[in-house]
């Protein structure tokens, strides 16, 4: 078994503003050589295409690929090759995720500001739009979904998904049952900063696309990134870093409850960070007795026991303390297990999803609750939300004013270019008022 050991109790109100800046610290980006390679990476993708992704393909995934996008036949026979309890699963997840998504579409808006005077705002989908599903040890499933979905409600008319084969070249099956109940039709055997250099910029067989969404590894985040910032690279979805969970559990939480939740979060990589607070002291030992016990027996132990360096376990003088600490901590995940719970929940500001309650694990909302688990991570809770349709749609607005109209508010747009030295603006309005430019 493996030896696992977690960090120490951290007494909130007894350290100094120092230590507890310290405390809140994410496990660290790396930083260097690898944004030199991920610029080298993109740069070879612009010029060489496919023929690039081939090379690189071979070069990271250990994989030599004649056809980069699955064939007509691998789909046609995916389906059959998954559990049909994972079939059933997965439409059950689908069904939740698209009702909870759709009801949170956003609507046209139409209105008179001002008697002759109509305001419109209409969301017009985004397309192409390029999805990235991370490879490792297990078939992604529910991301598939998570990005999907909202695309397809959103009206995205071309959808492409890149995700990286097995050493056989091959795609899961389940990837691509999941990806055809979702309206996606092309899929392409690439991963890492290739695909989203790919995607992000177009080759011979994948389109240009105008938006990338996908989480992935500090490879994906630093290519996504790289790639928005080129004169007609696509934009991304949101600023991204490794997973993470907080959990602020009471007295009376269970503590093996607790270990679970911080698990979930903590097995994702070896730099992700899992947080548990409580005002119980006698919690927080028990899960610092439980928690290497219960790492050490799961298969990916080894990812734990780097990732669970980064633990921490804060004790504090209450429970409103401790959503405090979150709300500056501002956490991908949030679980609030303690008595009114409810009521806490309105008072948390900054998180991507909140888990309410002892019977809400956060596994809820990565599958099926209805919600969306591409969330902001690395504290960008703060300015960012998780996924949802609104991502994939782009707003316009229109406005049209009558002769009527321009005569109630044309005075108030000259002033105010006037005001600004703006002497055209001004008059594109002053003309019209004098009677000229009927038609």
């Amino acid at each position: 078994m493996m030896d696992i050991t977690v960090p120490d109790i951290i007494n909130w109100s007894n350290v100094s503003e120092k230590d507890r800046e310290e405390a809140l610290c994410r496990p660290p980006i790396p930083v260097g050589d690898f944004q030199q390679t991920v610029g080298n990476i993109i740069s070879a993708v612009r010029t060489d295409g496919d023929q690039a992704l081939r090379e690189l393909g071979e070069k990271y995934d250990g994989v030599i690929l004649e056809q980069l996008e699955v064939s007509a036949h691998e789909w046609a026979k995916a389906e059959s090759l998954v559990d049909p309890l994972v079939l059933r699963a997965m439409d059950e997840a689908i069904s939740r995720i698209r009702d909870f998504h759709i009801a949170g579409k956003p609507v046209p808006l139409s209105m008179e500001t001002a008697p002759g005077l109509r305001c419109e705002a209409r969301y017009l989908p985004i397309t192409p739009v390029g999805l990235y599903v991370p490879g490792g040890s297990a078939p992604l499933i529910s991301t598939v979904v998570m990005l999907a979905i909202p695309a397809q409600i959103a009206g995205c008319d071309e959808v492409v998904l890149c995700t990286p084969p097995d050493r056989q070249g091959r795609i899961s099956p389940a990837i691509l049952a999941a990806a055809t109940r979702c309206g996606v039709k092309r899929v392409f055997k690439a991963g890492g900063a290739q695909a989203i250099a790919a995607m992000g910029l177009g080759t011979e067989s994948i389109p240009a696309c105008a938006k990338l969404f996908g989480p992935g590894n500090a490879w994906v985040t630093e290519a996504k990134q790289q790639i928005s910032a080129l004169p007609g690279g696509a934009a991304r979805d949101m600023p991204a870093g490794p997973s993470e969970v907080l959990v602020i559990a009471d007295g009376d939480a269970d503590a093996t409850a607790v270990c679970w939740d911080l698990l979930s979060q903590a097995e994702h990589g070896p730099d992700s960070q899992a947080i548990v607070i409580s005002d119980s002291r006698q919690l927080l030992d028990e899960v610092g007795k439980l928690l290497p016990v219960m790492a050490a027996e799961l298969p990916r132990s080894a990812i734990l026991a780097k990732s669970l360096q980064y633990l921490r376990r804060i004790q504090t003088d209450s429970i409103s303390d401790a959503v405090e600490i979150s709300n500056r901590y501002a956490p991908e995940h949030l679980i609030l297990n303690f008595e009114d719970a409810d009521q806490a929940a309105d008072k948390v500001t900054a998180a991507g999803s909140v888990f309410i309650g002892p019977w809400t694990p956060e596994s809820l909302g990565d599958y099926c609750s209805g919600t969306n688990h591409v969330l902001p991570t690395y504290g960008y809770a703060r300015a960012y939300s998780g996924l949802s349709v609104s991502d994939f749609l782009r707003r316009m607005t229109l406005q049209r004013a009558s002769n009527a109209g321009l005569r109630n508010v044309g005075s108030c747009a000259s002033t105010l270019a006037r005001a600004e030295g703006l002497d055209a603006h001004s008059m594109a309005v002053e003309y019209r008022l004098k009677g000229n430019g009927d038609s």
